[in-house]
C-alpha cells in the first residue's frame, strides 16, 4: 500500500533575537494506511514541532520549513507536498483530512464558544452537515470519548469543564471528520488512566475501522508500548533510531534510547519500600542502581482539611436561575505533615483540582475549615489572605494557561517576589537567575516569551514561579503531566530536594500512579468529590481495599509491548453524575480503619 505521509529531510528554523534556531534538521519517515507511528524523546526534541509542520502550523508559531517536503496522500488519491501547499488548501485539509489533537486543551479550544459550537463548525463546514445534524453527530463524539452527560456538556464553555474532560473535547473535534491521517500531540497527558485506556482503544478502533494512519507523540513510555507499531526516538532536533515497537523496547541500539526506557517509573517498583525515592535520571547509572530514599521527619502537621465541601451553581432557564448543584468536593479530610508529600489520585473531574483550590480559596468553598499553620484560611479577609499567599503557592495544569503571553519569562519568575517586596534590583536578579538554574533552564531562556518554549519547558518555569517566594505548602495541579520522563524526573527530585532542604510540603494532584507511588509519603483517592481510600502510600499500594482504587491500578498501562491489554472494542461504563438538585444533602463520609492510618470509605 501506498504511505499516506512520507516526510524526507525535514528542516524547521524559527528566527529569535540571538539568530536562527534550528528545531528539527534531516527528519524523514513515512506512515502507511491503518499505522501508528510514535514519536518520543525529551522535551524540546522537536516532537512538535514535526507534528506543527505536517499541518503547516509551525509558521503560526515563527518557525519556517526551510528544507524537505512533506507529501500527504489526499482523499482523492492526489499526492500534496504540505510544505509548498498554498493556504487556501491547507484550510480544506486542516481539521478535514489530517485532525490534530493539540498538548494543551485550554489553548486549542476558544473560551468564547460553547463546545456544540466549537464541535460542529468543522462538520458544517468539511461535511456540509446541517446544523441539527451536526449537533447530533457532536453529541455522539463526546458520547464516544466518555463525557459524563454530553447534552449539557455542549451548552457549557470550556472555563466549565476539568483539565480532562477539555482533552476529551479536544480528541472529540480532531476526529469528528473521520481524517485520513490523525496527529496527537500528547493526547493523554490531562487523561486519568481508565479513560486513557479507552481513548487509545478508541484510536487503535477507528484506525482499524478506516485504515487511519496515526502520527503519536507521547513521553509516555507505557502508551508507547500499548499503541506504537513503529517507533521513531528524536534527540535535539534529529532522529537518533527508528525501528518496530519490539525492536525498539527488547533490543534498543542508541544509548539515548536506552537511558530513555530505563527512566521511566513503573508501577511496583517501590513494593515494600516505606519512605519515598527519587526517580532514576536519564544516564545516571549510580542513581538507576540505587536511589537515596528522602529522609524521614518528626511529624508536625501543616495543613488539616475538615469536612470540606464545595458545590457550583447549575443554572437553568430563560432567567438564568440556580436549578441544580455540583457536588465537586464532598465532606473532605486530611491532614498533611510538614515536610511531607499527600497525592490525590482518581478519575478526570472527581474533585481533585477543586479540593487544591478550595484549600487555597482559588474558589471559596461551600463549607468546611482550612487550617495551614494554625491559622484559618476560611476566616481570613481579603488584605490578610493576600499576605497568607505567600505561605502556599499553586503549580497549575496548564502552563500556557497560566504564563502571560505578552510578558517575558523572567519578568513572570521576578512577580511574586516583587509583589511581596521580598528583593528588588540586582538581589532580585540573582534570585531570578538562581530559580532559572533550580529548574533546569537556560539563562538565555529568560528573555524568551511562552510561546517560544516547548510544553515542558513551560511548565518549568510555572514551578520556578511557585517556589519564587519560598512557600511552606504546593498545591501541585499535574505538575509534571506535561513533561517527559527525564525532565519529569529532574522536576521531581528537584521538588523533593527542596523539601528535604526547606521542608516543604506538598499536595500532588496527578493521575499517573507510578510517580505517586515514587514520590508520595500519604495517597488520597477520590471519586465523585469523596475521598474512599487514604492512607500511607505503602498501603493504598501494595494493599488497596477500595473496589474503585483496585480498578483504578489496574487500569494502568504496562511498558511491555507483549502485555498490551486494550479490549477489541470499548465497552463503555457509564460515570454516575455528581449534579444533584437544589437541597439535597448527601449522608456523610464514615470510614472504617483497616490498618493503623488507612482509611477506607464505608460501602
Amino acid at each position: 500500500m501506498k504511505d499516506i505521509v512520507s516526510v524526507d529531510h525535514l528542516r524547521v528554523e524559527f528566527a529569535t533575537d540571538g539568530g536562527p534556531v534550528v528545531g528539527v534538521e534531516d527528519v524523514s519517515f513515512t506512515i502507511a494506511p491503518g499505522e501508528t507511528l510514535c514519536v518520543v524523546g525529551e522535551s524540546g526534541s522537536g516532537k512538535s514541532v514535526t507534528s506543527l509542520s505536517l499541518m503547516r502550523l509551525v509558521e503560526f508559531g515563527g518557525g519556517t520549513i526551510t528544507a524537505g517536503r512533506l507529501n500527504f496522500e489526499r482523499a482523492d488519491g492526489t499526492m500534496l507536498d504540505v510544505a509548498a501547499a498554498p493556504a487556501q488548501v491547507m484550510g480544506a485539509v486542516r481539521g478535514h483530512e489530517i485532525g490534530m489533537i493539540f498538548q494543551e486543551p485550554m489553548t486549542a479550544l476558544n473560551p468564547v464558544f460553547t463546545i456544540e459550537r466549537q464541535l460542529t463548525d468543522g462538520l458544517i463546514l468539511h461535511k456540509g452537515l446541517t446544523q441539527e445534524a451536526a449537533s447530533a453527530r457532536a453529541l455522539e463524539l463526546l458520547q464516544s470519548v466518555r463525557i459524563p452527560e454530553p447534552e449539557r456538556r455542549l451548552k457549557q464553555y470550556p472555563h466549565e469543564l476539568s483539565g480532562g474532560m477539555r482533552q476529551r473535547v479536544v480528541i472529540a473535534m480532531a476526529m469528528a471528520c473521520d481524517p485520513k491521517l490523525l496527529i496527537a500531540d500528547e493526547p493523554t497527558t490531562a487523561l486519568d488512566v481508565t479513560i486513557q485506556a479507552e481513548i487509545l482503544a478508541l484510536i487503535n478502533r477507528l484506525k482499524r475501522e478506516n485504515g487511519m494512519a496515526v502520527l503519536f507523540i507521547t513521553h509516555d513510555m507505557a502508551v508507547v508500548a500499548q499503541m506504537a507499531d513503529r517507533v521513531v526516538v528524536m534527540y535535539r532536533g534529529r532522529i537518533v533510531e527508528t525501528g518496530t515497537v519490539n525492536q525498539i523496547f527488547e533490543n534498543p541500539k542508541e544509548d539515548y534510547t536506552k537511558a530513555l526506557l530505563a527512566a521511566v517509573p513503573k508501577l511496583g517498583e517501590m513494593k515494600g519500600k516505606p519512605a519515598p525515592e527519587k526517580m532514576r535520571l536519564i544516564g545516571d547509572e549510580a542513581a538507576r542502581a540505587a536511589a537515596a530514599p528522602v529522609k524521614a521527619r518528626v511529624p508536625e502537621v501543616l495543613l488539616q482539611v475538615k469536612n470540606l465541601t464545595t458545590r457550583f451553581p447549575v443554572k437553568g432557564g430563560i432567567l438564568r436561575r440556580t436549578v441544580a448543584q455540583v457536588h465537586a468536593v464532598e465532606d473532605v479530610s486530611f491532614t498533611l505533615n510538614v515536610g511531607e508529600t499527600l497525592a490525590l489520585v482518581g478519575e478526570s473531574g472527581c474533585g481533585k483540582s477543586s479540593c487544591g483550590r478550595s484549600i487555597l480559596r482559588l474558589i471559596e468553598p461551600t463549607s468546611g475549615e482550612v487550617w495551614i499553620g494554625g491559622r484559618d484560611i476560611g476566616a481570613l479577609n481579603r488584605a490578610d489572605l493576600r499576605r497568607a499567599r505567600a505561605d502556599m503557592q499553586m503549580v497549575f495544569q496548564d502552563p500556557f494557561a497560566s504564563l502571560n503571553p505578552y510578558r517575558r519569562l523572567k519578568d513572570q519568575v521576578a512577580e511574586p517576589i516583587q509583589n511581596f517586596g521580598l528583593a528588588t534590583g540586582a538581589a532580585l536578579e540573582a534570585l531570578v537567575l538562581q530559580l532559572f538554574d533550580r529548574v533546569r533552564l537556560p539563562r538565555d531562556f529568560m528573555n524568551r516569551y511562552p510561546h517560544e518554549l516547548s510544553g515542558g519547558q513551560r511548565q518549568r518555569v510555572a514551578i520556578a514561579r511557585a517556589l519564587a517566594v519560598n512557600p511552606k505548602l504546593i498545591v501541585a495541579d499535574e505538575a509534571v503531566s506535561a513533561l517527559d520522563v527525564s525532565v519529569q524526573a529532574q522536576v521531581l527530585n528537584l521538588m523533593m530536594e527542596l523539601q528535604e532542604d526547606l521542608g516543604l510540603s506538598y499536595l500532588f494532584i496527578s493521575h499517573d500512579m507510578a510517580v505517586v507511588e515514587r514520590v508520595a509519603h500519604h495517597v488520597g483517592v477520590m471519586y465523585l468529590g469523596r475521598i474512599v481510600e487514604i492512607g500511607p502510600r505503602s498501603a493504598v499500594f501494595d494493599s488497596p481495599r477500595h473496589p474503585y482504587t483496585q480498578s483504578l491500578l489496574s487500569a494502568v498501562p504496562i511498558a511491555d509491548p507483549r502485555q498490551r491489554r486494550f479490549a477489541e472494542d470499548l465497552a463503555f461504563k457509564p460515570i454516575t453524575s455528581p449534579i444533584f438538585p437544589l437541597g439535597h444533602q448527601p449522608a456523610p463520609s464514615t470510614y472504617t480503619e483497616v490498618t493503623p492510618g488507612h482509611f477506607v470509605l464505608s460501602l
